[in-house]
């Protein structure tokens, strides 16, 4: 069976290539950001992949969408820190079939991707609680009303992207970027993009201000 693994830390993708290594059957690939795996993926399409949803550039639920779109039978496992519930409802809404958090133990992936590859769907156990204790609480989360595309756009913002690199990173038109991050504003009651960028930054959707990708204009963000 091979897996693409998609994760930015080589040490997270060493990890579970060691986990994997006990199955002879299992030949992994690896790939350290979205457009090297959708690169992969398309060259030699996997039988799973496992992927993380902080990735540069190309984000996690942006390369959920595209590989579904071009693969829509190949189930996609999320292995991330982000275990908050709009991440995992972000997740499964783009299309995965599964969610397990760096925090669950191997035998939990494990079971994760034998369920996954077997057709079913797969939540881990702690994460599937969260869900409905908030479902039955009905409390919303800040960022509960931002759709997948909105919190890819706020998560590029806090890495300190512009939006002409978030537009070409998506896929979508400079304008489509500014209107969308007007109505990320509204929903977040903010009125500078500065503003959004701290939310980013503090509810721990991107890593900080990231260096601009080699070779690319990066402007900064305007209101």
């Amino acid at each position: 069976m091979r897996v693409l693994v998609v994760d930015d830390h080589a040490i997270v993708r060493g990890g579970l290539c060691r986990l994997f290594a006990s199955d002879p059957e299992v030949e992994v690939v690896e790939a350290a950001s979205g457009r090297e795996a959708l690169s992969l993926f398309r060259a030699r399409p996997p039988r799973l992949v496992v992927l993380d949803l902080n990735l540069p550039g190309l984000g996690g639920l942006e390369l959920i969408r595209r590989l579904r779109a071009e693969a829509p039978a190949t189930p996609i496992l999320v292995f991330s820190m982000h275990a908050e519930a709009i991440y995992v409802t972000r997740a499964l809404e783009a299309g995965a079939a599964g969610f397990v958090s760096k925090n669950a133990a191997p035998e939990e992936l494990l079971e994760a991707m034998r369920r996954v590859t077997a057709g079913e769907r797969y939540l881990e156990r702690e994460l599937a609680q969260q869900l409905a204790l908030q479902n039955v609480a009905g409390s919303p989360g800040r960022l509960d009303d931002l759709s997948r595309r909105e919190l890819e756009i706020l998560r590029l913002l806090g890495e300190g992207k512009g939006l002409p690199q978030i537009a070409e990173s998506i896929g979508i038109s400079y304008k489509t970027v500014a209107n969308t991050c007007g109505m990320i504003k509204t929903k977040l009651g903010v009125s500078r993009t500065a503003e959004l960028i701290r939310i980013a930054i503090e509810c721990g959707v991107s890593r900080g201000l990231a260096s601009p990708e080699v070779g690319s204009a990066a402007p900064p963000a305007t209101d």
